[in-house]
């Protein structure tokens, strides 16, 4: 479900449409599906039009994909409300999803959340007062082995400590995109000091070849 993000009173823009690009996008998402079942494709339209807002998802954005799929705005509504990577109100530029399940929450995700309260003024569900962050606690974000984790925006950053997570909002703030994934360097999920065992394998494909 949707979740509720405090902040001031918005306003609700009064209509939407398609950029040119986004259009095409759209008419290539509803031509995957045979005549009558071009509502299969509700969910990256809306995804679309969200991205075109600013990553938040208007009503007008909603009536508007409804109209294109020929679907009843209530359906879309359901759509929008039930799928919590659907924002239907303003949201900062970066908005931090941070995993607090077992996982993440054994590597210290506690000691993540408390970095970024402390660094940005704000708590769950709250967004800065200059719109630059949002923050949510939300479910397994799939990336245990290289927990905890933070998801900004469409990036993953893992492995983070309080200190990283004070680094990655600093570099946020001056504009920055710092690159994605561990901030150890960690490859993939590989042991934080490099391999431990198999050394001798090669990758060549010749399973009798040796490093």
């Amino acid at each position: 479900m949707s979740l509720h993000i405090e902040g001031p009173p918005f306003e609700q823009p009064a209509s939407f449409a398609f950029t040119p690009e986004n259009l095409e996008k759209a008419k290539y998402h509803i031509a995957k599906y045979p005549s009558g079942r071009q509502a299969s494709a509700v969910l990256p339209l809306l995804d679309l039009a969200q991205r075109q807002s600013g990553n938040w998802l208007p009503k007008a954005a909603m009536d508007y994909v409804g109209k294109m799929l020929n679907m009843a705005p209530i359906r879309v509504y359901e759509v929008a409300t039930f799928y919590t990577m659907f924002n239907l109100q303003p949201v900062g530029k970066h908005l931090l999803q941070i995993c607090t399940t077992t996982p993440c929450w054994l590597r210290g995700s506690d000691e993540v959340v408390r970095a970024c309260e402390r660094k940005l003024g704000i708590k769950m569900r709250e967004t800065t007062p200059d719109g630059q962050f949002t923050m949510m606690e939300v479910e397994c974000l799939g990336g245990c082995v290289n927990a905890p984790i933070i998801q900004v925006n469409d990036d993953f950053y893992e492995d983070l400590d309080a200190a990283s997570t004070e680094a990655l909002l600093d570099a946020l703030r001056r504009g920055e995109k710092p690159p994605e994934g561990s901030v150890k360097k960690r490859q993939g999920s590989m042991p934080e000091g490099g391999k431990t065992t198999l050394k001798h394998l090669s990758f060549s494909g010749d399973p009798n070849a040796r490093g």
